[in-house]
This record gives structure tokens, C-alpha cells and sequence, in this order.
């Protein structure tokens, strides 16, 4: 029976925590029924960094709508990944409806919506989430406070985490070490914070302004937050990525080699279908193509001191990426890119990084 929520059909959803194990049940549904349906082509869809799990469904929906029209006579499957990512609630989804607090000026405190995605999203953290939003909410003067809620935030994300994750949110190499130093974490909260505000209010690139221009830098502290979530949940999609949806597709080829796997990804979707390529076992040649919608990590990562160096040899086809001014998904997402990877433009690359958010 087709899923009420979805408009197309056969269609499976996949499901996977953060470490990249599969929800088993969901798995073996899919791997038996794409046997059984017989289908020659299966379309692989993942959704990126901000949506939940009920926007990930509308998402798949729609997307997935108009293809029976398109090609009538191809027997074609569907299947939405499903990944546990950061939706803070004031960042829109375009066309889908958001909550109240997007409609206002991004606050420095933590909204309620916000605040109980970190608790999906991070859980068992939440006695870390209560003093982050009591800091955020209160402004204490004193720097050690300040600190600590850097200390609290790099706690919440597990910047070194336990488990399959450490490798996993690097894009590039050096002497074939992965370069994955975050530099907002490490340099002072304070200064990272205050360039977060000068970003936020403007100050960078208002006239006149100059060294002596200095905000409150708990007024960019959220925003500390905000980038600190961007870093763990790409470190998520290529964990789940190359730990979870490739050794699957691998599975797949096994029971069902003549299905030809399309695999879709948008925002950090793209950048968990691009490490699906480095987990397929070895002599897979299943996968036909690779579309990127917006993919938010970085180009480089395909290059020759990427961490995805060859894999495009993978695709039995193309590799497709596009890129559009109208996606919001984008609001942060390509200037810290470098960030993230240890580019030390300072005050210019947070202007950058806010400057993002009024592209429409």
C-alpha cells in the first residue's frame, strides 16, 4: 500500500542514527521489495542539514511528483533517506511553512522550537542544553562566562567525538591527514563570538566603521551555536554516507543486480550520497548517477588531496552538481566551508558568512 504522505510509489524510506547504522527493519523492506516489485531503476534521495523528518517527507514528495509524468513507461522505485540533522526553526525552508519565530529578527536567545530540536538532535544533552540557552538568555559581562559557553557548545557537539564520527567532517588533505580543525573553536569564544556580531550587525561593512566599532559579542554567541551544529551535521552526513547508504547500496547490488541506483542528495544530502561512493564495497558498479541539488560541502573534496579523490569513478555515469542563488538551505553554508577547513580571513570571513543570508 502506498504511503498517503507520499506521491509516489513504490516508495521506502531508509533510516539511519548518527553513527550510520541502518534502521534494520526499514532496510530489509526495502531490500526485499525492490526484488519483488520489480523495478528497473531506483531514484535515492537525502535530505541536508535543516529539515526534520516530516520536511524531508514533503520534500521527497514533491520532488519525487512530477517523474511517473516525465518517463511513464520506466519501471522506477523511490526511496527517501532519513538522518537525524539540526532544523533550527528560524532558518526557513522555502515554500514550507516555519514557526513564528522565523518571521521575527534572529534572536540571541534560544527559542523553544530550537531548543528542543538540540535535545532531538543531541541527545543526553540535556542538562549541556539548559545552561546554553540560561547563557544565552542572561548575557553575563564576565569573559570566563563567555568561555564557558564555548566550552558548553564544543561539549554539545562533541568536536572529538567518540566513535565512527572523527574522520568524517573533513573535506581536504595534507600529507594525506584529513584537515579538520575547526578554527571557531579554536580561537577565544570571545573572539569568535565578536566576530560573529560584527558579521550580524552590519559593522564590517558599514561606513566609517572601524577598530573601535566593537558589539557585544554575546550578540553573535547563537550564531556560534548555529555553526557549531553546521560542523557536527557534516560530520554526520559523511559518517552516514560512507557507514550507512553505501555498504546498503552494496547490499542491494547483491540481491538485486540489475537495479540501477540514482542517488540524490541536497545541501549536506549531497555530501552524504558523495561518501556513499567511498563505503560501496568493492566491484559495485550499481550506481548509474549522482546528482548534488546545492551541495553544501566543499569542491575540493573530489580533487586530488580530497578526501573523495577517484571516487567519481565509482558512477557508472555522471556526477551532476548545480547550484541556485534562491536556495536558503545556503544562508551560511559555502563561506564556512572554509572556515571549517582552518581559513584564517578573520572578521572578513564572518562578513561573508552573514552576507550569504541576503542572497535570495
Amino acid at each position: 500500500m502506498a504511503d498517503p504522505a507520499m506521491s509516489v510509489t513504490p516508495y521506502w524510506e531508509l533510516a539511519f542514527d548518527a553513527d550510520g547504522d541502518a534502521d534494520g527493519g526499514r532496510r530489509d523492506r526495502l531490500l526485499t521489495g525492490v526484488r519483488r516489485s520489480g523495478v528497473r531503476d531506483l531514484i535515492v534521495f537525502s535530505h541536508g542539514w535543516n529539515s526534520d523528518r516530516s520536511g524531508a517527507t514533503r520534500l521527497y514528495s514533491r520532488f519525487f511528483a512530477p517523474i511517473p509524468a516525465l518517463a511513464p513507461v520506466a519501471r522506477i522505485g523511490y526511496v527517501g533517506v532519513v538522518w537525524p540533522s539540526m532544523r533550527f526553526s528560524d532558518e526557513p525552508i522555502p515554500d514550507f511553512p516555519h514557526s513564528a519565530a522565523a518571521e521575527e529578527c534572529r534572536r540571541p536567545a534560544l527559542d523553544a522550537d530550537t531548543r528542543h530540536a538540540l535535545l532531538e538532535t543531541f541527545p543526553g544533552r540535556a542538562t549541556v542544553v539548559d545552561r546554553i540557552a540560561r547563557l544565552l538568555e542572561q548575557r553575563p559581562p564576565e569573559e570566563a562566562e563567555l568561555e564557558e559557553f564555548g566550552r558548553l557548545v564544543r561539549l554539545l557537539v562533541d568536536v572529538v567525538p567518540p566513535g565512527p564520527q572523527a574522520p568524517f567532517g573533513a573535506d581536504t588533505l595534507a600529507e594525506g591527514v584529513p584537515q579538520d580543525e575547526p578554527e571557531m573553536f579554536a580561537c577565544p569564544t570571545a573572539v569568535a563570538c565578536e566576530q560573529f556580531a560584527r558579521a550580524l550587525s552590519g559593522l564590517d561593512s558599514a561606513p566609517g566603521a572601524g577598530e573601535f566599532a566593537l558589539p557585544n559579542p554575546w550578540d553573535g554567541a547563537h550564531e556560534l551555536l548555529r555553526q557549531a551544529t553546521y560542523y557536527a551535521m557534516k560530520r554526520r552526513a559523511g559518517t552516514v554516507g560512507e557507514r550507512g547508504l553505501g555498504p546498503l547500496v552494496g547490499r542491494l547490488a547483491a540481491a538485486a543486480p540489475a537495479v540501477r541506483v540514482h542517488l540524490v542528495g541536497h545541501s549536506f544530502g549531497g555530501r552524504l550520497v558523495s561518501f556513499a561512493l567511498r563505503g560501496l564495497p568493492d566491484g559495485v558498479r550499481t550506481v548509474k548517477s549522482v546528482t548534488l541539488l546545492q551541495g553544501a560541502f566543499s569542491h575540493y573534496a573530489f580533487a586530488p588531496r580530497g578526501v573523495l579523490q577517484g571516487q567519481q569513478n565509482r558512477i557508472d555515469g555522471p556526477l551532476v552538481c548545480c547550484y541556485s542563488r534562491f536556495d536558503q538551505a545556503l544562508r551560511t553554508m559555502y563561506p564556512l566551508a572554509s572556515r571549517m577547513a582552518g581559513d584564517a580571513r578573520g572578521p572578513e570571513l564572518a562578513r561573508l558568512v552573514l552576507a550569504a543570508g541576503r542572497i535570495r
